[in-house]
């Protein structure tokens, strides 16, 4: 009755719903419920947290952050409150696979076999390539992700995707990481990959190099995974023009937001930062991808 007020006579609704006017006088005179009140409070903390990280969280992860910030908060009290603030989280497509090279000159085992667990960091990374529109150019990322808590740990940004740009992942990885021998790095078969300077570069490192079976995405599905989301929470929504913007945001989601602040689905709703500073490291990760 308060919010069609407006548009009818209380009286006329009083005499429709069968209910007194004096009730409903009595009921805008009564003060908030506590209940009205919790309310109120924790779905302005929601949606002032769903715009601090712009837009990218849903239910489970911002319950997550009210939770533990000291607002107690189901999913399914997040859920509820976004539904009535015509609020939604930055969603898309999966991703999408494009085959790589038929070739299969240089190509090595698939070592890695699916198993995307790992029992310490730097004992299994991955590797890929992605096409980023910028105006009317292309741009291409090349990222390293290390599985056992899915942090990125190299990434390269250039307007080709020479062999070079792989490379230099790979030395932004090795540069910020201990590796020591063992780890095992896994790839598609894109020609990228198969190179003679990669190979070498690999063998130098004493690094196990792994591919995709030919034409098989979920062989990769982990570095094709955290595409998809880079995509729908930056790309997409961003609508970089100019390469040195898109620069800048991909610094800021990869390095500031990804790793350190973006609560993982797989990782018990931590940052990969968090879980890998977690004092029981070695146990064996049961992450999914």
């Amino acid at each position: 009755m308060a919010s069609c007020r407006g548009e009818f006579s209380v009286d006329l609704m009083s005499r429709v719903l069968a209910v007194s006017r004096s009730g409903f006088y009595a009921w805008r005179k009564r003060p908030p419920s506590a209940q009205a009140e919790r309310r109120a409070s924790v779905g302005a903390a929601l949606e002032a947290t769903y715009h601090r990280f712009k837009r990218r969280y849903g239910a489970p992860r911002l319950a997550k952050e009210l939770s533990e910030s000291g607002m107690p908060c189901s999913r399914h009290f997040a859920a509820k409150l976004l539904r009535e603030r015509a609020l939604m989280a930055l969603n898309g497509k999966g991703f999408r696979y494009i085959q790589a090279s038929s070739s299969n000159a240089r190509v090595e085992e698939n070592h890695l076999a699916r198993n995307f667990t790992s029992d310490a960091p730097n004992r299994k990374w991955v590797s890929d390539i992605t096409y980023i529109k910028v105006g009317r150019r292309w741009a291409y990322l090349a990222v390293v992700l290390d599985l056992y808590s899915r942090q990125v740990v190299g990434w390269a940004l250039a307007s080709h995707m020479r062999e070079t740009l792989i490379i230099e992942a790979l030395e932004a990885a090795v540069g910020r990481r201990d590796v020591e021998g063992g780890l095992l790095l896994h790839s598609d078969r894109g020609v990228q990959y198969r190179g003679n300077e990669y190979r070498q570069a690999l063998i130098d490192l004493h690094i196990k190099q792994s591919m995709s079976r030919k034409g098989n995405c979920w062989d990769n599905a982990v570095m094709e995974s955290f595409f998809a989301r880079l995509k729908v929470e930056l790309i997409y929504p961003e609508d970089y023009r100019t390469m040195d913007a898109l620069r800048a945001g991909l610094f800021e989601y990869i390095e500031i937001f990804y790793n350190r602040q973006r609560r993982h689905s797989a990782l018990d709703y931590v940052s990969p930062a968090a879980y890998e500073s977690r004092p029981n490291r070695n146990n064996v990760s049961t992450i999914r991808w």
